[in-house]
């Protein structure tokens, strides 16, 4: 595993230009988007025949709607052509949508600055899918979490320094034509910086585009829900966006009307979110030891919600010293010393950065698992339900606040409540995020794990591991070092351990006999690891049968040959050490029966090259795992 962090990939060609590209392009979207909207909200806007107030929600949707209309066809033209080219040509339209605006912006024709803002939004909506789809083709591997990171948090930053640059500018004198040189000037810089993203090949050139809107977000997302944890995993980043925008949207209004706090206390609230969300982002690679680790989506999930139960109690104690106090309104020194303030500070920093957390690694999963000649249409599948779910949220606040009733604060609490009954949802459907969350705790708690050689092991098929079996934590070390979901075969004895049982049905664990003892069981064991096999998917078996009850590793059974030769499938060989002596194992007694004596045990796992179907033996496998387990129990 390389020693280099995310950062550096901001020094490599293949990456660095796109991350700048895209980068000012959600700059640039935020300085012509807010811009617009102030001076619509304070400008001279009287020559207009709509009321102000619909214009600006007017100018929102219609910024949105492209998601919704293009993102089909924005995603199948992605998955066609060269995502490079394609980037130059959307950075070219962005260059000639600014100029347009420019002079609209001087003869104050704010009608057509409105349909520039669908063009902007249109624009977006084309560039969007290869925002993520390119990732996988750009980056290694053990890159894809930083690379995601880094996106996320370059999006989340341009964001905030566009909205707050843009609102700036307005108040300038001449403000028109300050916002006109920059809308230009940032849509020419990331022109320029679009001609240095590397060449890159289609997905699939034979794809065929149709312009017909509807059949293609049909088609779309069809393949966004062949695979029930990618479409999943699509729904749980919307919510997050649905969650970002309630945040966001209600911010303003709840820093005037409940904090009593000016315009600048609303800029710091907004940016402790963006910079939350920013270290959350680049946090995960650490989390997640630069592989894609699903373990840490629950972790945010949590910490969304506690957070955002937390910024509602927060909300109440200001209240109460506001009442006290009858502050009006005041700036951020006087935010900062009123009782509840710094609480809520760390709140909303809190809430964006569990937010990162629990986005990136979900993004990560749809890149990886994503069908390589249709990535482009799956995650634009996913801007699609962003842009929906985004739309909710307007309609859910505005129905909640103004019908229901409720407060802000309140608003925030059932936002929190409802973000855990989702996550309730999502993890009872996908038992991954749940195994994988537990194997992180745990692995981050009792053990300490290193591995080597896990490269050894592909990235898509079949493939069998076979592993020696020291406890019963065997399989959720394993699981958790893997990256990819492991079915593992374990005697039925172990299998049947009522402490454990649950865990091995979650992970559809196959249970195990041997052939003389319940020949019926041994065939249907037989019959599911082919199954799995042919699925694609790895499966791992511990030849010895049984736990240790000495170190020592035991003769390895030749069922493992028949396995193979039903299903030829690369065999990766695999040693645990360090496990012989804790409290799962065998030694001092019956394992789980003596009092633990081991807190945070370093233990390795180390894989040599997958052997091909021909070399497989029981004999030669049992070799091989000795050697690289070594005196080392």
């Amino acid at each position: 595993m390389s020693n280099e962090t995310q950062f550096s990939l901001l020094k490599k060609r293949r990456f660095a230009p796109f991350f700048i590209t895209q980068a000012f392009g959600a700059f640039n979207d935020n300085v012509f988007k807010n811009s617009l909207m102030l001076l619509l909200a304070f400008g001279t806007t009287a020559q207009l025949p709509l009321d102000t107030n619909l214009l600006m929600n007017v100018a929102a949707g219609l910024f949105i709607l492209p998601f919704l209309l293009f993102s089909g066809v924005a995603g199948r033209i992605a998955d066609k052509f060269e995502m490079d080219r394609i980037t130059r040509i959307s950075k070219f339209a962005e260059i000639l949508i600014m100029t347009a605006a420019a002079f609209a912006f001087f003869y104050d024709a704010y009608l057509i600055l409105i349909l520039l803002l669908f063009l902007m939004g249109t624009q977006s909506a084309f560039f969007g899918p290869i925002k993520y789809a390119i990732l996988p083709k750009s980056l290694g591997k053990e890159e894809i979490v930083g690379g995601n990171a880094l996106i996320e948090m370059g999006t989340f930053i341009a964001i905030l320094i566009g909205t707050i640059y843009g609102g700036i500018i307005v108040g300038f004198d001449n403000n028109v034509i300050w916002i006109s040189i920059s809308i230009i000037t940032l849509a020419l810089l990331g022109y320029i910086s679009s001609h240095s993203v590397p060449k890159l090949t289609p997905n699939n050139p034979d794809l065929t585009l149709s312009w017909n809107l509807l059949s293609q977000t049909k088609s779309t997302f069809k393949i966004a829900k062949k695979e029930q944890p990618i479409f999943l995993s699509i729904m749980a980043i919307s919510w997050f966006w649905f969650m970002g925008a309630s945040y966001l949207t209600q911010i303003p209004n709840f820093t005037k009307t409940f904090l009593a706090g000016n315009n600048h206390v609303v800029t710091l609230l907004l940016t402790l979110f963006s910079i939350g969300v920013a270290a959350g982002s680049l946090i995960c690679e650490k989390l997640s030891r630069k592989k894609v680790e699903l373990g840490i989506v629950p972790i945010g999930s949590i910490g969304i919600s506690l957070f955002g139960i937390d910024l509602y109690l927060n909300s109440l104690s200001f209240l109460g010293s506001l009442q006290e106090d009858n502050v009006t309104l005041m700036g951020i020194f006087a935010f900062l010393q009123n009782a509840g303030g710094k609480g809520i500070l760390i709140d909303l920093a809190g809430i964006g950065f569990f937010g990162g957390v629990y986005s990136v690694p979900l993004m990560a999963l749809i890149q990886q698992r994503s069908d390589k000649e249709e990535r482009a249409q799956t995650i634009a599948a996913n801007n699609m339900l962003n842009a929906l779910f985004m739309v909710i949220s307007a309609v859910s606040g505005a129905l909640m606040l103004s019908v229901a009733g409720l407060s802000i604060p309140e608003y925030f609490l059932v936002v929190s409540i409802i973000n855990i009954v989702i996550a309730i949802y999502i993890y009872s459907h996908v038992p991954e995020f749940f195994l994988r969350f537990i194997i992180w705790i745990l692995s981050h708690t009792a053990y300490r794990v290193s591995q080597k050689g896990f490269e050894h092991i592909p990235d898509e098929g079949a493939a069998v591991i076979v592993c020696n079996h020291v406890s019963y934590m065997d399989p959720l070390i394993l699981a958790g070092a893997c990256a990819r979901p492991v079915r593992f075969v374990m005697d039925k004895s172990i299998y049947n351990n009522p402490a454990f049982n649950w865990f091995f049905k979650l992970t559809k664990t196959i249970p195990i006999a041997s052939q003389k003892s319940d020949p019926e069981l041994y065939n249907l064991a037989m019959e599911r690891v082919s199954e799995e096999l042919k699925a694609g998917n790895v499966v791992c078996i511990f030849p010895e049968g049984q736990l240790t009850k000495d170190g020592e590793i035991m003769d390895f059974h030749r069922d493992i040959e028949s396995i193979i030769n039903k299903n030829p499938a690369p065999v990766i060989p695999m040693a645990l050490k360090g496990l012989w002596g804790s409290f799962f194992s065998y030694k001092d007694g019956a394992a789980a029966s003596t009092r633990p004596t081991r807190f945070w045990s370093k233990i390795s796992i180390e894989a040599s090259k997958a052997w091909d179907e021909k070399q497989v033996s029981a004999l030669a496998l049992e070799q091989e795992v000795k050697r690289l387990r070594g005196p080392y129990q």
